[in-house]
Parts: structure tokens; C-alpha cells; sequence
């Protein structure tokens, strides 16, 4: 399928700014779970000068923030930014392009990427920025979801929509959301854009709720590209879809609500100083 980055990005753009004030109720009860990992892997502490690339709410910038680092969180929703700056105050935020960042070379000590990866049009570009603005021996550091069978919410989100609709909704088609879940692919692509000293590991995550429809609700109105899937669908078929992933969900209830597996992927590597080639 042939893709169009710059219909991509802006579809992208987009959904985020329409969607910037839902998420903290949705999705930050789990994708915060991986920012000490993540900002660990970066060696984040005092002293280091940390970005926060695609920053969203700005929940990474902002713990980079606590740890004594000197942090700065882009986002291309502006949305995003005025979230980011609500929360943390005391942080700086500004709109920015991971894929143009507008940021001196050798200017940082970390990068890091919270789930970012999965929104970008050109994931490579955004990484050959990251190791453009990293100091020699400066660390980069990136989340992702871990592959549907794992990532239990989306398993049984696309279960559900294979099952009872359609798969082939028109939208602008981007990188595939679990390419960088591949530990092989993220070492591939890291290397290619500059990086050293490689590694990929995985972060055991558990998405705690107390309704069976949170799921349905948060893939419908807190995210992008499975959002506009859902949206794309028959009224019929979105009805059972939503039964269908109520149904799932029901298989994770517990005493006090529902407890889901998430994991994510972390993959990190090391500026080496040079020139990435794309």
C-alpha cells in the first residue's frame, strides 16, 4: 500500500488536537507506567539535559523534571503543548515536528519517546533527528506497544473489528502501528539512524478500570488511528463490535474492576557522534 507522509501527518495532527483533552482519563492510567523505564534508560537525573519528543500531556518531561533534569517536551498539537503546560508548569513546552525538530545540534544529553513512534509519518527521520540533537554518547530512548497477542486491549480490540466489521476503513494509511514492537526492527532502524549500544527490553504494564466499556470508549474517543477505524463502521457492526470487546474485557474482571496486560517495548541506543544516514 502506498503511503503519503504528509497526508499521514496531518491526519495524525488532527486526531490530537481533537482528542488532547481526553486523555488523561484514558490512556495516561497505563502509558505513564513506562516513564521510569523510560526515563532509567535515558539515565535522566540531575544535571542532564532531557527532550521529551511527541510529549503529549506532558507526563515524561515532567517526572524528568523531579528527577533534577533539565527538560523540554515538543508536541505538534498545540492542544497537547497547552496540556503539557497545565500540568507542569514549572516545564517548558513548546510545538514542534519530531520529524523537523527546530533544536541546535549536540544540544541534548536524552531523547526520549513515550509512545511517540506509533504517530509519526517517518519514524526513521524522527530518530535521525533525535541522534542529530543527542551529544556524542547522548541516549535515546522509545516506547511502543508490545504486539496484540501481549498488548491484550488491542488483541482484543482488532479481534473484535475482524470479527464483525471492516478492517479496510479509508484512511490514510501510516507505518504499521506494531513495526517497532519487533525487537529486531527497532535495533535495525536505531542502528541505521546512528545508534550504538542497541537494546530492547520489554515492560510488564497492567491497564487497571472499572468498566467494561472503558476500553471501547477510550479506543474510540482518546485515540487516532483505531478511532478512526471504529468510526468507519456500520452502526450494526459497530454495535457488536462494542458487545464483542465488552465480552473480552470480561475475562480480565477482578474483585475491585478489570486488570488488563499491556506491556511495552523499550528500545534504546547511543549517539555515536556521526552523521545519520536516511
Amino acid at each position: 500500500m502506498t503511503t503519503d507522509p504528509k497526508a499521514f501527518h496531518d491526519f495524525e495532527h488532527h486526531g490530537w488536537q481533537e482528542v488532547a483533552g481526553r486523555y488523561h482519563d484514558s490512556f495516561a492510567g497505563i502509558t505513564r507506567q513506562s516513564i521510569a523505564s523510560l526515563l532509567d534508560a535515558a539515565g535522566a537525573a540531575a544535571g542532564v539535559r532531557l527532550l521529551d519528543v511527541a510529549c503529549g500531556p506532558g507526563y515524561a518531561a515532567g517526572a524528568a523534571f523531579e528527577r533534577g533534569a533539565s527538560a523540554l517536551g515538543v508536541d505538534f498539537s498545540s492542544e497537547m503543548v497547552a496540556e503539557a503546560r497545565r500540568r507542569f508548569p514549572q516545564v517548558d513546552f513548546r510545538e514542534g515536528d519530531a520529524e523537523r525538530l527546530a533544536l541546535p545540534d549536540a544540544s541534548f544529553d536524552a531523547v526520549v519517546m513515550n509512545f511517540g513512534m506509533l504517530h509519526l509519518s517517518r519514524p526513521e527521520q524522527a530518530l535521525a533527528e533525535a541522534h542529530r540533537v543527542l551529544r556524542k554518547g547522548g541516549r535515546v530512548a522509545f516506547t511502543v506497544w508490545d504486539t496484540p497477542d501481549k498488548a491484550a486491549a488491542f488483541g482484543i480490540v482488532l479481534g473484535a473489528i475482524q470479527k464483525h466489521g471492516d478492517m479496510n476503513v479509508p484512511i490514510p494509511p501510516g507505518p504499521p502501528f506494531f513495526r517497532f514492537s519487533d525487537a529486531a526492527e527497532s535495533a535495525r532502524t536505531l542502528a541505521a539512524a546512528g545508534f550504538t549500544d542497541v537494546a530492547v527490553s520489554r515492560i510488564p504494564q497492567v491497564w487497571r478500570f472499572d468498566s467494561a466499556d472503558f476500553v471501547f470508549y477510550t479506543m474510540s474517543n482518546a485515540a487516532v488511528r483505531t478511532a478512526a477505524l471504529l468510526r468507519g463502521q456500520k452502526e450494526q457492526a459497530l454495535n457488536a463490535i462494542r458487545a464483542e470487546i465488552r465480552n473480552g474485557v470480561e475475562k480480565y474482571r477482578m474483585r475491585d474492576g478489570y486488570e488488563i496486560p499491556m506491556p511495552s517495548v523499550l528500545s534504546t541506543g547511543v549517539a555515536n557522534g556521526g552523521d545519520a544516514s536516511i
